[in-house]
């Protein structure tokens, strides 16, 4: 009890530090909904969290915890997981992304990844050529992240990730840091879970570079006039700055099978509050299952919204595969699948390995 009431305490003061800089430093009303930045932030990856709808927040773990609770990075299955995904996301827009975790020895679990967004290729246009120069760009966006994860004891986790937030449209770039932090605790192997993350903490982003800048002639300046230099000065946006709090249980424990559901509550500053529910069946450990369904709530009218203009995300349903591979732990196939209201319906592609 001596060691576990300094883990609690700190726990408790990092939590509260947390729930208050979210709460009262950022807080926000339903008039700044779409007012932040940085968006491929909220982009999920991953098809085990993404086919849960993000429901998991306190029983993700290992490698696809890197994302949606840094906590469940201690989890790990053996010494360390490496995962590979692939999305298409709405529009057109396809998005990337690596992770890879490792143990250390008592010191605690470490991870990296890197998330890229693809556009594809803009057609450039003008005043003067409205419908296209003939050239094309790209925009660059990319998030960098680093995690540490660590059991402070047997049934308390924490974790801690700092991302690089990268925007380049042509040569006007946009660069900010992130922090998320979360912690799990568990009630022991069959009982409940309960988890807690901020997301996306950071100073405000801004937009700057050579693109900005114009030689132009004055308004109402006489004729022959050289011009003169003229900079655009752009505002500076805030991070989508959120906070999560979620439960699981484990409905049914048996050698044969298992099945887990969750449920989480997202408080958003920058957009509607969310309500999610999920669930994983797990069969003979080398099969799963997975659904989801979100709702949110528009806190001006408390309504409930779902898969329409208001709120575009609908249900997911995925499964998975465990392979045992000579030289690996184990080798896992995921898929993901959510509907939304415009575009094409989402789907993840991923990939997991242990070693």
């Amino acid at each position: 009890m001596k060691k576990i009431f300094p883990y609690w305490l700190t726990l408790m003061v990092i939590v509260a530090m947390l729930i208050t800089l979210s709460l009262d430093s950022y807080a926000g009303s339903a008039r700044r909904r779409g007012t932040a930045g940085a968006q491929e932030l909220l982009i999920p990856v991953g098809s085990v969290g993404t086919a849960l709808g993000g429901s998991f927040t306190a029983a993700i773990s290992g490698v696809d915890a890197l994302y949606w609770n840094p906590a469940g990075v201690a989890n790990i299955s053996g010494n360390g997981e490496a995962m590979v995904s692939h999305m298409k996301y709405i529009g057109d827009i396809n998005v990337n992304y690596l992770a890879v975790t490792s143990k250390v020895g008592r010191m605690g679990v470490f991870g990296a990844s890197i998330k890229s967004i693809d556009f594809g290729d803009i057609s450039v246009t003008t005043t003067d050529k409205p419908d296209g120069t003939g050239e094309y760009y790209s925009p660059r966006y990319f998030v960098i992240g680093g995690t540490y994860s660590r059991k402070m004891t047997d049934r308390i986790l924490f974790g801690t990730s700092l991302n690089l937030i990268s925007e380049q449209i042509i040569n006007t770039t946009a660069t900010g840091v992130a922090l998320n932090a979360g912690v799990q605790y568990s009630s022991g192997e069959k009982g409940l879970k309960m988890g807690v993350v901020l997301k996306n903490l950071g100073p405000d982003m801004k937009f700057d570079g050579s693109d900005l800048e114009q030689n132009v002639v004055l308004p109402d300046a006489e004729p022959g006039t050289r011009q003169e230099p003229l900079r655009v000065v752009l505002s500076s946006f805030e991070l989508p700055t959120q906070m999560e709090l979620g439960i699981a249980y484990p409905l049914l424990y048996t050698d044969l099978m298992n099945l887990t559901v969750g449920a989480s509550f997202l408080s958003d500053n920058f957009n509607f509050d969310q309500y999610r529910v999920g669930a994983e069946l797990e069969v003979s450990k080398l099969a799963y299952l997975r659904a989801s369904f979100a709702i949110a709530e528009d806190p001006e009218t408390n309504k409930i919204v779902s898969g329409n203009e208001d709120f575009m995300w609908g249900p997911g349903i995925g499964g998975g595969v465990k392979i045992d591979i000579s030289g690996l732990s184990y080798l896992k196939i995921d898929y993901a699948y959510r509907t939304t209201a415009y575009f094409d319906n989402n789907q993840w592609f991923s990939i997991r390995f242990g070693f």
